[in-house]
């Protein structure tokens, strides 16, 4: 493994564009909706237990988590979309959050989304791969939770992943489930030969 996982820090958490971190390391965002497992795999990857906080209750990530990896790669945790409890205000103050991240941050290299396996993909988690779509050069899906499901199931579940989110040829899904050590391995597979390699553009 070419990062360190004992070398990790939660750098800040930020509301706004002036409180993100200054560095030239590239940045992937993990989104998804509330309660699809983020803080779970978050430490699941970096081999800790509480370094992201995990709740039962969605919503509760209500800030951009930066977290330095052998300061070699940032993890960005995003708030989660789709909770329908939060009131209207708080949902547009979270959505312009997250778009400011993604639309102002030269550091952000790819956008990897998270879907439960379980279900069917949401509007929000349509809406979110169409930006994506846009935006990167190809598309990551990690399909959480999978080991809830068999393995006939779960590939049914995949393959309806892929038709409702439109994922095209090239584009990733991955299985992922925080019990299972081979989700680990794919997940920094993924970074190590997809992410690490790459050169970030000059800083503005």
């Amino acid at each position: 493994m070419r990062v360190n996982v004992n070398n990790v820090n939660l750098m800040i958490s930020a509301v706004r564009r002036v409180q993100y971190p200054n560095t030239r390391m590239p940045e992937i965002a993990l989104a998804g909706r509330s309660n699809v497992g983020k803080s779970s795999m978050i430490n699941k990857v970096l081999n800790r237990k509480k370094l992201a906080r995990v709740s039962g209750t969605p919503g509760k990530t209500i800030t951009i988590n930066f977290y330095n990896v052998d300061n070699k790669l940032m993890l960005v945790d995003l708030p989660g979309y789709g909770y329908a409890a939060r009131s209207k205000k708080e949902v547009e103050a979270w959505g312009n959050m997250i778009n400011e991240y993604l639309e102002s941050r030269p550091q952000l290299c790819q956008v990897v989304q998270l879907v439960d396996s379980r279900h069917i993909p949401s509007q929000e988690d349509i809406a979110m791969q169409a930006w994506i779509q846009e935006c990167c050069a190809y598309s990551v899906v990690f399909a959480t939770k999978c080991d809830k499901l068999s393995k006939t199931q779960l590939q049914k579940n995949l393959d309806m992943i892929i038709e409702t989110l439109s994922l095209r040829e090239g584009d990733i899904l991955i299985p992922f489930s925080v019990k299972q050590n081979e989700s680990v391995n794919s997940f920094w597979e993924y970074v190590e030969g997809c992410v690490l390699e790459e050169e970030l553009p000059e800083k503005e």
